[in-house]
């Protein structure tokens, strides 16, 4: 215990609550500047790629070595992720393992890997966006700067959690979002402190990427008209429709990664040939599919409409094209190609709307921005960062009440559908692929300092803390009650409100964490999720 004092009176001092402040921005200094220089190297990828597929009508010889090139650029990303595993995929579920504590990777390693894993991916136009890497590289930005101020694990997973808002404010020009993201999805924790310092870091992200990059967004939609509340009728079809396309978008997306993960032949590594070959076809048959999906955006922002069978035809192309190039563990981000995927259904509801009820041609585009909320509410289940993000796109204030209902709807739609949210289905399958080597490799020793919040229904609530079934070799430390801090003992009983900081055995913070949470967890948590815990305790 005396190891532990002072890691405690610092978690406890005023100090502590400023020193995040500074510290959330050096990350998001670092991870800014990080996170520009990788949107910089996609950008000159996807250009190289226009210029390579306009030389194909020159020669037939150019398709030869191009096919080849992406044989070449396939086997390179494959000896990359062979070298460091935790870059495979988006990097998204892997920021949430190393908050969890279920992960230890090396950032320097995941940093210099991703990269050029993503430039290679753009400059072969896979279907993948620089998004999830830009998390990733952020989150290791934030790991890197707590090694070197030499700061605790506890201390280092709040400078992940804000290198990963960083990360997402700079690659989407939008600093709530960034924030939201990281508390919403990355942290799944709402406190001051933390709230402040994230805020930090993504704000500072986002000045050092706007200085290179300038002011305009990546996205940015422009809305005429703003839809009328006698047509809010038309929202709730619309919310309970992106909610079953988000739920579906997750069951194929999953499905691919199982059908592709099972090819094993001499190498796990082969099949991300696959994806790097199709983006060769796909760069024949339909270069509008290629990237994330920057042409894709530029045709439906065309005042000269899209027609439906053309749209659908687009919607269909650009999911099967992504969901190969994410089920083939391909190193690149889903979230721009969601998103893109996202405008497309609203595209295509709205012009049914327009043919079928005689609406204005104008609303199509407010269906575009419902659109993106209600696949980023449906698949990611993060409604509150879909509701931000929309926002940030289109600077409309008046827009968010119909974004709020079609978040929400959706949100709900997809978890009746009993379909797991994207990033948390991917984080499982993570944690139970390398579960057995999680201490061997990712191991941990020692003791760590969290901090949570009793919230209401949980529990803990009204308990003394001696009456609770605490993890062994927990201790509760400390009770921050209306300001007030308090010294805990077996008698003191804690109710709704309450800010208490545990002590966990770090060589078991795995389950350990997992329990305290749940015990601190309020009503509203899915049973499954209470079930697990009695499983653990």
């Amino acid at each position: 215990m005396q190891q532990s004092s002072n890691p405690i009176r610092r978690r406890l001092s005023r100090r502590f609550q400023v020193s995040l402040v500074w510290e959330g921005a050096l990350v998001g200094l670092f991870a800014g500047a990080l996170v520009t220089l990788y949107r910089l190297a996609l950008t000159w990828g996807e250009h190289a790629l226009r210029q390579i597929i306009a030389s194909f009508s020159a020669s037939v010889a150019n398709v030869a070595l191009w096919g080849a090139a992406l044989l070449i650029m396939a086997v390179v990303v494959a000896a990359l992720v062979r070298w460091e595993p935790a870059t495979s995929g988006s990097g998204i579920p892997q920021v949430d393992a190393e908050v969890m504590g279920a992960m230890e990777a090396p950032w320097h390693r995941v940093i210099a890997a991703k990269f050029v894993e993503g430039t290679l991916g753009a400059l072969g136009g896979l279907s993948l966006g620089r998004e999830g890497p830009s998390v990733q590289l952020g989150g290791m930005a934030g790991k890197g700067v707590s090694r070197m101020l030499g700061r605790g694990r506890g201390e280092e997973r709040l400078l992940v959690t804000c290198g990963a808002g960083a990360g997402m404010a700079a690659a989407f020009h939008a600093p709530l979002t960034g924030v939201m993201f990281a508390l919403e999805e990355i942290h799944k924790t709402f406190n001051a402190p933390l709230i402040i310092s994230v805020m930090m870091s993504a704000v500072m992200s986002d000045y050092v990427t706007s200085q290179v990059l300038g002011l305009k967004p990546v996205i940015s939609f422009t809305l005429s008209e703003v839809i009328p509340h006698e047509a809010y009728g038309l929202l709730l079809v619309f919310g309970l429709v992106m909610g079953a396309i988000g739920a579906l978008h997750n069951i194929g997306m999953f499905e691919l990664q199982n059908l592709l993960s099972k090819i094993r032949y001499r190498s796990p590594y082969l099949r991300y040939v696959i994806p790097f070959a199709l983006a060769g076809l796909v760069a024949l048959a339909a270069p509008d599919l290629m990237c994330g999906g920057d042409a894709i955006l530029e045709m439906l922002m065309r005042p000269q409409g899209i027609g439906l069978v053309a749209l659908t035809t687009i919607l269909l192309g650009k999911y099967l094209f992504t969901g190969v190039c994410f089920g083939a563990g391909t190193p690149g981000g889903t979230l721009f190609p969601l998103v893109i995927m996202g405008a497309l259904a609203g595209a295509i509801f709205g012009t049914a709307a327009t043919r079928v009820l005689g609406m204005s041609s104008d609303f199509i585009m407010n269906f575009m921005v419902l659109g993106i909320a209600g696949m980023f509410a449906g698949a990611i289940r993060a409604p509150v960062t879909a509701v931000v993000l929309a926002f940030e796109l289109t600077g409309s204030l008046e827009q968010l009440l119909s974004l709020a209902i079609v978040s929400v709807i959706a949100y709900v739609t997809a978890n009746l559908m009993q379909v797991d949210a994207y990033y948390e289905h991917l984080l499982a399958r993570q944690l139970g692929t390398s579960a057995d080597e999680a201490h061997e490799h990712w191991g941990s020793h020692g003791r760590q300092l969290q901090s949570y919040v009793i919230e209401a229904g949980c529990s803990a609530a009204d308990k003394l803390i001696s009456q609770i079934e605490w993890p062994e070799r927990t201790l509760v430390v400390s009770v921050r009650r209306c300001g007030r801090e308090l010294v805990p003992n077996g008698d003191t009983k804690l109710i709704e409100g309450d800010r208490i900081l545990v002590l966990l055995d770090e060589q078991e913070d795995g389950d350990n964490e997992r329990v305290v949470r749940r015990i601190c967890h309020g009503t509203f948590a899915p049973p499954e999720e209470l079930e697990k815990t009695r499983e653990i305790s």
